[in-house]
């Protein structure tokens, strides 16, 4: 067995209430694998923990992505393993407490049950139904739909005042260098150090004074100065180019979320269809109806 030589970690009391609910399930089988091709990596009194209990934890904590793997002699894996024995130490005292005989706890546990099956159910219904032609089909009515739109790479010089701003485009103006200027003047410490980069971005995610300051400039252009948030700004768009759509590798953990989304809709939809639900909390009262607005005097403009 391999020892706790670490702090106690507080995600651990978090699950215990998990480990719980599943260990009266799990000792029966304990030493068969629950994978194929499982590794046993630890033992905690008659309990065997294999190493998909230990991948499974740092998928539930977002260490690592579904379906990623998890080297075994990773460190992650060895701090993620002590947690579990940590989980499964304190399942065994709160069990030994009868803890888990009180009314308030079975109910937790059987929450906590239920929630597991609900995302084994997805698991086996709705995952394994999303095939890689959905996912292609949904990418290809995505590129058709979408608007492709310029992409703006920017520098940016920010000062504090209209007149400091003047005269960094008098400086510019007399073929002073863009970054030398941004590093030297520019008051915006998260980019003066890389000559006031700020990347490539679209219109639509700007500040709406550089969105308005910017429209329909060429690459090449310096624009300003105009007064934002931080104080007056002077930008030169070092490219312009049209958006590129992201490839299918790219989009596809976003269609795939997106389709298991709407698996579990339509699962629900034909499961409440069948099932017999009644919501006995009082329906909210209707809100007060507004008072009819006045007629105007005059006629309205023509749009």
């Amino acid at each position: 067995m391999i020892p706790v030589r670490r702090p106690f970690s507080f995600l651990a009391l978090a699950a215990v209430s998990a480990a719980l609910a599943l260990s009266a399930c799990s000792r029966g089988g304990d030493d068969t694998p629950p994978e194929k091709g499982d590794q046993a990596v630890a033992r905690v009194q008659d309990q065997t923990i294999w190493a998909s209990d230990v991948r499974r934890e740092a998928v539930a904590q977002g260490l690592v992505g579904e379906g990623e793997p998890l080297d075994a002699t990773s460190d992650l894996f060895r701090r993620v393993l002590d947690e579990v024995i940590d989980q499964k130490l304190l399942a065994r005292e709160a069990e030994r407490r009868r803890l888990d005989a009180a009314p308030l706890a079975q109910r937790r546990l059987e929450a906590t049950r239920e929630r597991i099956l609900g995302d084994m159910l997805v698991e086996s219904v709705v995952n394994d139904a999303i095939t890689d032609q959905d996912v292609q089909r949904l990418y290809a009515e995505q590129l058709r739909l979408a608007r492709s739109s310029d992409e703006y790479r920017l520098r940016l010089i920010l000062s504090r005042t209209k007149p400091e701003a003047d005269a960094v485009v008098g400086i510019l103006a007399q073929g002073a260098g863009f970054e030398a200027v941004a590093t030297e003047r520019s008051i915006d410490e998260a980019t003066r150090f890389s000559g006031g980069d700020l990347g490539y971005s679209t219109l639509d995610v700007m500040p709406q004074a550089y969105a308005d300051a910017l429209r329909d400039k060429p690459a090449g252009a310096v624009v300003g100065p105009f007064q934002t948030e931080g104080g007056w700004a002077v930008l030169k768009v070092e490219d312009r180019r049209k958006e590129n759509p992201p490839t299918l590798e790219q989009a596809r953990p976003q269609i795939v979320r997106y389709l298991t989304y709407e698996g579990v809709r339509q699962l629900l939809e034909q499961l409440r269809g069948k099932a017999q639900v009644e919501v006995m909390t009082p329906a909210a009262p209707p809100a007060p109806a507004s008072p009819p607005s006045p007629a105007p005097s005059a006629p309205a403009p023509a749009a």
